[in-house]
């Protein structure tokens, strides 16, 4: 089969509908017994963001595509409105399960655990008391119940925001009677309420949620009505910010502006609460103009996100995941000379089984040395208190030549980006916003330091973003060297993203919009090759998402040419295994465990040559064409055999890994007869064990 037919072999897996399942692998991990329980209502808890984000960002753009009347299918040849309504119907489901899971299973064994949430029903006569009370001192001052009537239009609702739609019998003072009235709880007040304990010290963990508190009082928000139904609802809204890079002439300005409408786009799915009569809903889902496919009733919270407040409210160890010390190898602690430490060999860490110190380290001495010259650096995500900026900032203040790009349009961060921006230049950095029309996606930090006459260029390239917080909950390869040739490839990058001019060659680097695409597809080819001439051939990729259908062609005829191909996606996967004649050779796994899989690595045999590659991309249309990306070689051969040796441990992984099927589902691994491997554990434990 020397090409691959597409349409007839059919052999792409629809995006949106991956994603799906993604979130079906990340709620079975709250299913599972052998997780403690608060962090399995941490994995209820993240299937709901992400199915928030799925509603936010695709299913919005599909709606405008069904409106513009798109008749454009993806590579998987379905029409945009047909995978809407396998989309609604998949996350039916879904939802059902999460609550399900929810009342059935979390509650009451957290009840179990004497973490209780008190129904209405359930009060004491002292519990009902004090939420009175709450209420009229914490609640009835900051709440603006809003009568619907021709003077009150129905108010606009914040994406996300928790609302309850009112009936009501009776007149007010002015002889009014709409009959229904909107309330909105602002987002400062708590989603959950801690009780007291009784007087016998019992209910130690008692918690109401605000919207029964809501719920029980809602007659004092109607004085001489009443109120005779109040039902919590959310809605979602398109949340993908458009902004005209060729039209504007201050992206700053322009993402500023533009994140207001985030808060009101267009309406793309509406939460109720199961009890909410048929025509009320109805009413909520002809107000937001949408179908009633896009109604969600749902029993229980209508942000399930809210109850991880939880897990930071309850003070019981034996019910998290057990603490861990990341390891710091001495030479890398704090206040070591990182300088010389890069000089003498390449280092590599694999967070957050490796502290993510060194990485702040390295920027803080850097701006502290008096050798160093110039610091340069891209900046995705930060956080909101950031030692990295921290540093930066002193730096630029201590007179040295201080670089950052920092990408406005990260989505869901671009307030803090902002934010970031204008403290950096207000302390005298040179801020720049990477290219028009391209994210800058890449990891990137160059140092140059004056070292005996002359200028060295040390450098850390990454897999995740300079985040503290994240690099102890995602799995993320860092990189630090001193080698020449990446410090030059990297400074020409810094060039392009800062200033005008074409493109430089570069020596080891793989960069998109340029040479990544066109790289992997080349080493895929050779592997292909060396299969049909009897060589060694052999490809191991672990990304979060792969999509791109020419590396997904490029990877199906490696298979037929007899190419030994294992892929470890986290995510989203288009690309069908074990389809007869074209994908045998294919085996794709998925890892769900205790910490987010965030590294991407790329293995190629190399007829026995092996050359092994991290990234700061996934194989989407996007990181190859429309981001500013590196891909970085680890050529120190220890180096190189841990990384494949980490790798081959996501392979034999048969206790958190989930098998891709040929028709999208996913199976999940049993140990069976075998020993149980946990390939985060075995990490976790080995990197220990080597400190």
């Amino acid at each position: 089969m020397d090409t691959v037919d597409l349409k007839q072999a059919d052999l792409y897996l629809g995006r949106e509908l991956s994603l799906v399942e993604f979130n079906r692998r990340v709620l079975n991990q709250a299913h599972d017994e052998l997780v403690p329980l608060l962090e399995r209502l941490r994995y209820l808890c993240i299937s709901s963001t992400n199915l928030d984000e799925l509603f936010e960002i695709r299913v919005a753009v599909l709606k405008q595509r069904v409106e513009l009347g798109s008749m454009e299918t993806g590579p998987d040849n379905v029409l945009p409105q047909d995978t809407l309504k396998a989309l609604s119907e998949r996350c039916h489901e879904l939802v059902a399960s999460q609550y399900q899971l929810l009342n059935d299973v979390l509650l009451p064994q957290m009840e179990q655990e004497q973490i209780r949430f008190v129904r209405r029903t359930e009060w004491s006569e002292q519990q009902e008391a004090w939420l009175h009370n709450y209420f009229e001192r914490e609640l009835l001052p900051v709440l603006s119940p809003m009568g619907l009537d021709p003077a009150h239009p129905f108010p606009r609702i914040l994406n996300k925001s928790l609302n309850f739609i009112v009936s009501l019998k009776g007149k007010d003072a002015f002889g009014r009677s709409s009959g229904m009235a909107v309330v909105q709880a602002p987002r400062a007040l708590p989603r959950l309420i801690r009780l007291p304990p009784n007087e016998d010290g019992n209910g130690p963990y008692d918690f109401v949620f605000l919207t029964s508190v809501i719920h029980a009082f809602s007659k004092h928000l109607f004085p001489g009505m009443r109120v005779t139904g109040c039902y919590q609802f959310r809605v979602t809204r398109n949340s993908d910010l458009f902004v005209d890079e060729e039209e504007i002439d201050d992206l700053l300005r322009a993402v500023e502006g533009e994140l207001p409408s985030r808060r009101y786009g267009d309406a793309v799915r509406v939460e109720v609460a199961d009890n909410c009569p048929d025509d009320i809903a109805t009413f909520l889902a002809h107000r937001f103009e949408l179908e009633p496919e896009d109604v969600y009733q749902v029993n229980g919270p209508v942000n399930l996100n809210r109850l991880l407040t939880i897990i930071d409210l309850v003070d019981r160890p034996d019910l998290k995941f057990p603490p861990f010390t990341p390891v710091l190898p001495a030479e890398l602690a704090r206040g070591a000379d990182i300088f010389k430490a890069i000089r003498r060999g390449d280092i590599l860490l694999l967070h957050p089984f490796d502290s993510f110190v060194p990485v702040t380290e390295f920027v803080r001495q850097a701006s502290a040395d008096p050798k160093v010259l110039a610091i340069k650096m891209t900046l995705y995500r930060t956080g909101p208190e950031s030692v990295v900026v921290d540093s930066l900032a002193r730096a630029a203040q201590a007179g040295k030549e201080v670089t950052v790009v920092i990408e406005l349009r990260a989505r869901f961060d671009e307030q803090a980006n902002i934010a970031v921006a204008t403290r950096l230049q207000e302390a005298g950095a040179h801020v720049v916003y990477g290219i028009v029309g391209h994210k800058t996606h890449a990891k990137m930090t160059m140092v140059i330091r004056r070292e005996s006459e002359h200028l060295v260029h040390y450098v850390h390239l990454g897999t995740g973003n300079y985040h503290a917080r994240t690099a102890r909950l995602y799995t993320d390869y860092g990189f630090m060297t001193a080698d020449p040739a990446i410090g030059d490839d990297v400074h020409h990058i810094f060039l392009q993203l800062t200033s005008l001019g074409k493109v430089a060659k570069l020596h080891k680097l793989l960069q998109s919009p340029f040479t990544l695409h066109a790289g992997f597809l080349e080493k895929i080819q050779r592997e292909a090759k060396n299969a049909q001439a009897g060589k060694p051939a052999r490809i191991i990729i672990k990304v979060n998402s792969l999509v791109e259908k020419q590396v997904i062609q490029e990877l199906y005829r490696a298979s037929i040419a007899g190419v030994e191909i294992r892929l470890i996606v986290r995510g989203m996967c288009c690309l069908k295994p074990g389809v007869p004649g074209v994908s045998e050779n294919i085996e794709v796994r998925s890892i769900v465990g205790r910490f987010l899989e965030h590294t991407r690595v790329f293995f190629f045999e190399n007829d026995g040559s092996p050359e092994v590659f991290c990234a700061s991309a996934d194989w989407m249309e996007r990181n190859f064409f429309r981001r500013v990306e590196t891909c970085f070689p680890i050529e120190n051969t220890k180096l190189r055999k841990r990384v494949v040796r980490d790798l081959e441990t996501y392979l034999q992984d048969n206790t958190h890994a989930w098998q891709l099927q040929p028709d999208g589902t996913y199976v999940r691994l049993q140990s069976g007869d075998q020993p149980a491997v946990n390939a985060q554990q075995l990490l976790l434990t080995s990197i220990t064990e080597a400190s």
